[in-house]
């Protein structure tokens, strides 16, 4: 695929048609990989973004309940000391 370097103010930048954007899962930024002779543009993924809007929704809704007691019966804490 061929793209068109254009003026960016003082710099100069490529245009990616929404096809790609979408394509691929661009929003807002890119990994820039230099490589033999290559330029790699990778999207840039953020794995934890929108957690605290998720858990807050699951608070919400009643849906943040342990499924298991995180200390049990028979567990002995003293030999963690």
């Amino acid at each position: 695929m061929e793209v068109s370097v254009i003026p960016i103010g003082n710099s100069k930048g490529i245009r990616l048609s929404k096809t790609l954007l979408e394509k691929y899962n661009i929003t807002d930024k890119v990994e820039l990989i230099l490589e033999k002779g290559y330029i790699i543009l990778k999207p840039k993924s953020e794995p934890r973004t929108g957690w605290d809007k998720a858990f807050k929704k699951m608070h919400e809704n009643g849906d943040d309940k342990l499924m298991i007691d995180d200390v049990f019966e028979d567990e002995n804490l003293e030999e963690w000391i």
